[in-house]
């Protein structure tokens, strides 16, 4: 089922969530981030927000329900420009 959005966040609110569970992975659940968050938002917004973060493998909830940052450019350019370590396409 397809959810209809009336309202897509702006750029700097979703980088300003990012940043926000950068700093502050694993110690909040869902709810209580949002409650933290510096600027404000409705909460129909920020779960527009969490969605893309964790549809986008960018943040994961472990088995206590609280928020981690798990992206990691850098870490996976540098193995995957490790000729010793490939994967079979």
């Amino acid at each position: 089922m397809k959810k209809q959005i009336l309202h897509y966040p702006q750029l700097d609110t979703v980088l300003m969530v990012e940043e926000f569970i950068r700093k502050h992975g694993g110690e909040y659940k869902k709810r209580s981030l949002w409650e933290n968050l510096p600027k404000k938002m409705m909460y129909q917004t920020y779960q527009v927000i969490f969605d893309y973060l964790q549809s986008s493998n960018k943040i994961a909830v472990d088995k206590e329900g609280k928020i981690c940052w798990i992206w990691d450019p850098e870490g996976v350019a540098k193995y995957l420009s490790n000729p010793a370590l490939w994967w079979k396409k």
